[in-house]
C-alpha cells in the first residue's frame, strides 16, 4: 500500500525472500562435493500491485514456494543407460582377466609346455623303444599332461562360479536399493502433495538409480505423481510407486544360479536371458557363454588327445605283447594315464607289431608324430594350433572387453561432466550470488530502517 506502512511491508518480504535465497545458496556450497547433489535456487516474483487512488504502485518480492533444481530429465537417461554398459563390460573384463591369467604360457607350467614335453618324450621312446627311463619319462609327461588339463578345466570353472557368486550378491544389493526407492518414492510424493520440493529426496533418489542401471538393465520412468517407476528383464516390475518386487535365484541344470523375478503370487519367473546390460549382464555372459566356451574348446582338445593316442597305442603292443589304451576318461574333466601303465611302464606301446617286440618303434614314432598331424577342427590345424588359437582368443577377448570399457568409461565421463555443467555447483557462481543476495538483503533492511525513521519523524510533528 501507498505508505509508510506499505513500504515497511515490501523490506518486510525483500529480507524475507533474500535470506530464503541466501539459506540455500549456502546450502549449495556446503554440497559443492556431494555425491548426485543437483544445484538448487530460489525464485523471485513480484507480489501482486495494489491499486489506490493515484494509480498501481507495486508490492516488494517473495520467494516462490518451490525450490528449483538443476535437472536434465535426458542428460539423466542417457548417464543410467551408459552406466548400464559399464556395468556389463566391467564385470566382463574382470572375469576374462582371470581366465587371461590362467592361459598364461610365460610366467607358469602351462599346457603348452606340457603338450611339448609329452611328445619329447616319446620321440625319445622312439630312439630307445627299449629304455626304461624313457618309458618312465613317457608316463610321468602323460600324467603332468592329463592333470595340466584338469587343473586348467578346474580353474575355469573356478571363475564360473566366481561370476556365480557375484550374480548371488548382486540379487541381495538389487533388493535392497528397489525398496530404497520405493521408500523415496513415498517420501516424494508426501512433501510434493503439499506444493513443496523434494529435492534432496530426489537427488538420491536419482543416485540409487544409477548405481541399479550399473548392476542390472532397467527402464525406468517418473509417473504424474513423482514416482519412478522401475522394471527389468522383459519388462518385468521392480518398483512401481511405494511398492517394490524382488528377484532371487535358483539351481539350474549346470550347477549355476539362474536369475528370477518373484510376482505378486511367489511364484519365480525366470528373467536370465531377458537381462541385456549392467554387471548382471556381464555375469552372465561371462559364465554362460564365454567361460563355458574355453571350457568346451578345452574339453574337445582332451577328449580328441585322448582318443587319438589311444587309438595308436592299443594297436601297438607293450613289451609283454599285451594292448592297452594308454589314457583312460573322456575329455579334461577325468583325463588320466591308465593306472594298469603307471604301475608297469612296460605296458607303454613302442612297437607297431607283435613280433618287432622289443626293439620296434613304429608306434612311438606315430605318437610322436601327432604333434604334427592335422587333427582338429576338421583337420585342418594340429593339437598346438589348436590350442594356441585358443589362447589368442582369450587374449582377444580380453582386449575387446577393455576397449568397452574403456570406451563407456569415456562415454559416463564426458556426460557426468555435462551434468556438473548444467547441476553441478560452482562455487564462483554461488559467490556472486551470495554477494547479490547480500546487497538486496542490506538494501532492503535500509528501507526498513528509512520507513522507521519516516514513522518516528512523522509521531514527532504530531506531538
Amino acid at each position: 500500500m501507498p505508505n509508510i506502512y506499505g513500504m515497511m511491508d515490501v523490506g518486510r518480504t525483500a529480507l524475507i525472500s533474500h535470506q530464503k535465497a541466501i539459506d540455500i545458496i549456502g546450502n549449495n556450497i556446503a554440497n559443492a562435493n556431494t555425491p548426485g547433489y543437483s544445484r538448487q535456487r530460489v525464485n523471485l516474483e513480484q507480489n501482486a500491485p495494489v491499486r489506490y487512488q493515484g494509480g498501481t504502485m507495486s508490492n516488494g518480492v517473495h520467494a516462490e514456494q518451490r525450490i528449483q533444481r538443476a535437472y536434465d530429465q535426458f542428460l539423466a537417461a542417457q548417464i543410467n543407460d551408459q552406466k548400464q554398459s559399464l556395468g556389463r563390460w566391467t564385470a566382463q573384463k574382470e572375469a576374462l582377466e582371470k581366465v587371461e591369467l590362467m592361459f598364461d604360457e610365460v610366467s607358469g607350467y602351462g599346457l603348452n609346455k606340457a603338450f611339448s614335453e609329452f611328445w619329447n618324450a616319446w620321440q625319445d621312446l622312439a630312439n630307445n623303444p627299449v629304455g626304461h627311463v624313457e618309458r618312465v619319462t613317457v608316463v610321468s609327461r602323460g600324467r603332468n599332461l592329463a592333470e595340466t588339463f584338469k587343473k586348467l578345466r578346474r580353474d575355469l570353472v573356478s571363475v564360473q562360479q566366481d561370476a556365480d557368486e557375484e550374480i548371488q550378491d548382486l540379487v541381495g544389493e538389487i533388493n535392497t536399493i528397489a525398496r530404497q526407492i520405493a521408500e523415496l518414492n513415498r517420501k516424494v510424493t508426501q512433501v510434493e502433495v503439499s506444493g513443496h520440493n523434494a529435492n534432496d529426496y530426489r537427488d538420491e533418489r536419482d543416485l540409487l538409480l544409477n548405481k541399479l542401471g550399473d548392476m542390472i538393465g532397467i527402464n525406468s520412468f517418473e509417473d504424474g505423481d513423482g514416482n519412478v517407476i522401475v522394471s527389468v528383464g522383459s519388462e518385468k516390475p521392480l518398483v512401481d510407486g511405494t511398492r517394490s518386487w524382488s528377484l532371487t535365484t535358483g539351481t539350474n541344470g549346470s550347477g549355476f544360479q539362474d536369475l528370477y523375478w518373484v510376482d505378486s503370487s511367489g511364484a519365480n519367473v525366470d528373467i536370465t536371458d531377458d537381462i541385456d546390460s549392467g554387471q548382471m549382464k556381464g555375469w552372465l555372459q561371462a559364465r554362460d557363454s564365454v567361460v563355458s566356451g574355453y571350457i568346451d574348446r578345452l574339453d574337445t582338445l582332451a577328449s580328441t588327445v585322448i582318443s587319438q593316442v589311444n587309438n595308436l597305442h592299443a594297436a601297438g603292443y607293450a613289451l609283454d605283447g599285451s594292448q592297452n589304451n594308454f589314457f583312460t576318461g573322456g575329455n579334461a574333466v577325468d583325463m588320466a594315464v591308465n593306472s594298469a601303465v603307471v604301475s608297469d611302464v612296460n605296458l607303454v606301446a613302442a612297437s607297431g607289431t607283435s613280433g618287432g617286440v622289443p626293439g620296434d618303434n613304429s608306434t612311438a614314432v606315430a605318437i610322436a608324430a601327432l604333434q604334427q598331424t592335422l587333427t582338429m577342427s576338421s583337420a585342418t590345424t594340429t593339437f598346438d594350433g589348436y590350442y594356441a588359437s585358443m589362447v589368442s582368443d582369450v587374449g582377444a577377448d580380453v582386449r575387446d572387453a577393455r576397449v568397452s570399457l574403456q570406451h563407456q568409461d569415456s562415454m559416463v565421463s564426458r556426460l557426468e561432466a555435462y551434468r556438473e555443467q548444467v547441476a553441478g555447483v560452482s562455487l564462483d557462481e554461488e559467490m556472486v550470488e551470495l554477494i547479490q543476495s547480500q546487497h538486496a538483503y542490506s538494501a532492503a533492511a535500509k528501507l526498513i530502517t528509512s520507513a522507521d525513521e519516516m514513522m518516528a519523524t512523522l509521531i514527532g510533528m504530531v506531538r
